[in-house]
């Protein structure tokens, strides 16, 4: 695969996707029992924003940049505090950089916690271990995120998070995500399962969401933030999110984040932002 996040870290589809991300391991914090987490396409855990891939076209401008430029109403302020607690001090200094999943779920789980990060390409994985090094919680492994996640459930704990965020360079994702998911529930039916995918003119999102439908799963909630009307051969303007086993407040957390966001990351005509149940129990 030739695709690197460093091109696209910070935009506005890692800010919905690590807030929510936030969301659910500041829930899974509440209670004492400890819980896994699986990232199955984890990246290289840390971006460099100074490098110049990501100076070539900085897209955290329009992203990350934008929620760290003013002030945020004090709902927002609360809700975005786990995420941005952890963005703000490193974009803030001498060498700004922008965590990936890794460093968010590193920094948000606790001692008696276990973290499983998967990463398929060769050198990225290679950074990805650097990155983690002497954390004992985590297992970094190089290993393609599909079969990784089929080997990994169920684990031990009973709760826990699995983080499906590919790329979507290959045909197939969007079929591939969605028969990993039914098999990964089958086998661990008490985990939130929290999948990433682009929302692009055509076909493919509307199958991928009937897909999910067609599997029988209960509680899934699907979210999606519209920064500008999607365009055949544009930048993506478009991002969502389906979470399996939503915690029972991020449906009305996101009522209340989304419209925000919405506002706040819109770069052109057509923005939107919605939450809707497209299965319960």
């Amino acid at each position: 695969m030739n695709y690197r996040h460093i091109f696209h870290a910070g935009n506005f589809a890692d800010v919905l996707k690590h807030a929510v991300l936030a969301r659910i391991l500041t829930h899974l914090n509440a209670k004492p029992a400890p819980y896994r987490v699986i990232d199955t396409h984890a990246g290289i855990g840390v971006y460099d924003l100074t490098t110049p891939a990501a100076q070539r076209n900085p897209e955290w401008k329009d992203g990350i940049g934008r929620l760290l430029t003013g002030t945020l109403p004090p709902e927002i302020a609360a809700l975005l505090a786990p995420y941005l607690d952890i963005v703000a001090p490193m974009m803030a200094a001498d060498r700004p950089s922008y965590p990936g999943s890794p460093r968010i779920i590193q920094n948000l789980s606790r001692t008696q916690d276990r973290l499983s990060f998967i990463e398929k390409h060769p050198a990225d994985a290679e950074q990805l271990k650097a990155a983690c090094a002497g954390d004992r919680r985590v297992s970094a492994l190089a290993f393609d995120g599909w079969t990784a996640l089929n080997a990994q459930v169920p684990p031990p704990e009973k709760r826990g998070l699995v983080l499906i965020d590919p790329p979507f360079e290959e045909p197939g994702e969007f079929t591939r995500m969605a028969e990993a998911l039914a098999r990964a529930h089958r086998k661990w039916a008490t985990g939130i399962y929290m999948l990433w995918f682009p929302v692009k003119p055509g076909p493919g999102t509307r199958d991928f969401l009937a897909a999910l439908a067609a599997t029988g799963i209960p509680r899934i909630l699907r979210l999606e933030l519209v920064i500008e009307s999607p365009r055949e051969n544009a930048p993506l303007s478009a991002t969502g999110l389906v979470i399996v086993n939503p915690p029972w407040t991020l449906e009305s957390e996101m009522r209340t984040l989304l419209p925000f966001l919405t506002r706040r990351l819109a770069r052109g005509t057509g923005q939107h932002g919605f939450v809707e149940c497209i299965a319960s129990e």
